[in-house]
């Protein structure tokens, strides 16, 4: 057993941006494990300041090339609110297509090219040969028709042109449509293949939990009440009055607490708060996997998120297949002074966006709060119970299952990955 140990991973590999890990051992026990965002600031909270509510939107979806989307939707969701605007259910509609083929894409990446390799021993999954190799295929497969439903609904896959507040500038043509809606039957296989390979995954790591998310009937991402596994029911427009904002010295990110705890966000909380609002046909295809929820185990985050993808699938058929698209005209919007709350749920968790305009329209304040800030404290404190349960191990052993475990939360620190530099001390 360990008695004393330095750990230092300088980056973390496949996960979404920098991050770096330094844990110390002394006497046989873990006295800290510091989960370090090696990002520089990029102040975007200051950029928006003096932009005009109808393009800020547009500025704030190039904080993620990954979660575009999500910034974009949650954005013009705070300035609406500030405003007053009520939208036509045509616009929810396309928001929510707009979001499930964010989803799509979003999961399916993390699942196929991060986490798989580490189900099968592999590095990445340029080692996937033999009846693996198909996997690969699969990931830039289901992945493309999350793009192409992106594009088709949103204009872009990656930094959208059409949604705007109150409406949207253009809406899918039939032909297009019907692309899409033949793409995404056709991947549906693949993605009830790969919801099989997470839950019959054996990786466990469980610690007692607070699940937080935004919860509606039907399991959409842009509207509900805020609700907690420890029992507090608030309305979305509330959220800020429930966290603690954590200046953690070391890292550039601040983690946040709820109700002065740590807690978790993303596709594991809602499947534990919300599976009874999948869709039908997803929650007939699926019912012995979902057994599994409600589950402490973080690497069902990985299961949930599976499922997610095919849900996303089954909602955007149906939607597609029953709704007849027209152009609407734009809105009338008189700027005034006004503060707005936009809370949704991005593929990594709960996004919490707090604008306030000016009575010319131009942002003079801006408060976000990213799903992975929420998470880092859970994080960091599983990272060094992990370890503790593993201090009998090797060396390389404990480090590659703390890289599993980071994984599993599917943390996004900016758009690019780094591949893992561990120095012991």
């Amino acid at each position: 057993m360990h008695k004393e140990i330095d750990i230092s991973i300088e980056g973390l590999s496949k996960i979404e941006g920098s991050a770096s890990l330094d844990i110390k051992v002394r006497k046989g026990k873990v006295i800290h494990a510091k989960l370090k965002v090696s990002e520089n600031k990029r102040f975007y909270t200051q950029a928006i300041r003096g932009k005009t509510y109808n393009t800020v939107h547009q500025s704030v979806s190039r904080i993620c090339g990954t979660c575009s989307i999500a910034h974009q939707m949650c954005c013009i969701k705070a300035i609406e609110n500030a405003l007053r605007i009520e939208n036509s259910e045509q616009t929810i509609i396309l928001r929510n297509l707009a979001m499930q083929g964010l989803m799509i894409r979003d999961h399916s990446m993390h699942l196929y090219l991060f986490c798989l390799p580490d189900i099968y021993g592999k590095d990445s999954v340029l080692e996937f040969d033999g009846k693996l190799h198909q996997l690969v295929h699969d990931a830039f497969d289901v992945k493309g028709v999350g793009n192409d439903l992106c594009k088709l609904v949103a204009g872009r896959a990656v930094h959208p042109i059409y949604p705007q507040i109150g409406y949207f500038s253009e809406v899918p043509n039939r032909a297009e449509t019907k692309k899409v809606i033949e793409g995404l039957k056709k991947i549906r296989p693949k993605v009830l293949d790969l919801i099989e390979i997470f839950y019959n995954s054996t990786f466990s790591f469980e610690t007692e939990t607070n699940f937080v998310a935004l919860v509606s009937e039907d399991y959409n991402y842009l509207n509900g009440e805020i609700r907690s596994s420890s029992g507090i029911c608030i309305p979305e427009i509330n959220y800020w009055d429930h966290l603690n904002r954590v200046v953690i010295p070391y890292s550039q990110a601040t983690a946040f607490e709820f109700e002065g705890k740590e807690y978790m966000v993303g596709a594991l909380s809602r499947m534990n708060l919300n599976k009874d609002g999948l869709e039908k046909e997803t929650k007939k295809d699926v019912k012995q996997f979902l057994k599994v929820f409600p589950s402490n185990n973080v690497y069902h985050n990985n299961l949930a998120q599976a499922i997610e993808i095919l849900n996303a699938i089954d909602y955007s058929i149906k939607t597609l297949e029953t709704v007849e698209f027209k152009k609407e005209k734009k809105p009338e919007i008189k700027p005034k002074e006004s503060d707005g709350i936009g809370v949704i749920e991005a593929p990594r968790g709960t996004l919490y966006y707090m604008i306030s305009l000016d009575r010319d329209g131009k942002v003079r304040y801006g408060n976000l709060v990213i799903p992975t800030a929420q998470n880092q404290i859970k994080m960091e404190n599983d990272i060094r119970a992990l370890v503790s349960r593993m201090l009998d191990r090797k060396k390389e052993e404990i480090v590659r299952e703390i890289e599993k475990l980071i994984r599993a939360y599917d943390p996004c620190m900016s758009c690019a990955s780094h591949f893992l530099k561990v120095r012991w001390i």
